[in-house]
């Protein structure tokens, strides 16, 4: 199975449990691991052959910037969703990382994986 990764994406989205944490947006690193339907792309040379990861960026920073989370669970399982149906990945493994939301702790995350591995 052939994956293209983002990694250190950086986007912003109303995210937390507590009511201080939902008072502005926060900023949220992304760490995408994509499958790709295919390995058309590794012989065509084409990126319609793909998917486009600056289209991918673009159209996350835009859904979350438009939602509001409560946990980090279901922020990571917006994002798979969103892969998995509108970029027709097979496969995804979603981290997502809060940073610097506690004292003394610099990263609270969590990661999921949704679809199949071929």
């Amino acid at each position: 199975m052939d994956t293209i990764y983002l990694h250190g994406v950086r986007a912003q989205t109303l995210i937390g449990w507590y009511d201080w944490e939902r008072t502005a947006q926060q900023d949220v690193e992304l760490d995408l691991d994509i499958a790709l339907p295919s390995n058309r792309a590794s012989v065509s040379d084409d990126l319609t052959d793909t998917i486009d990861y600056d289209l991918v960026v673009r159209t996350l920073r835009d859904e979350l910037a438009q939602q509001h989370f409560l946990l980090l669970e279901a922020l990571a399982d917006f994002i798979a969703r969103v892969l998995l149906e509108r970029f027709g990945t097979p496969w995804v493994r979603v981290s997502v990382t809060k940073l610097g939301i506690l004292k003394d702790v610099a990263r609270v995350g969590v990661t999921i994986e949704r679809g199949h591995r071929s």
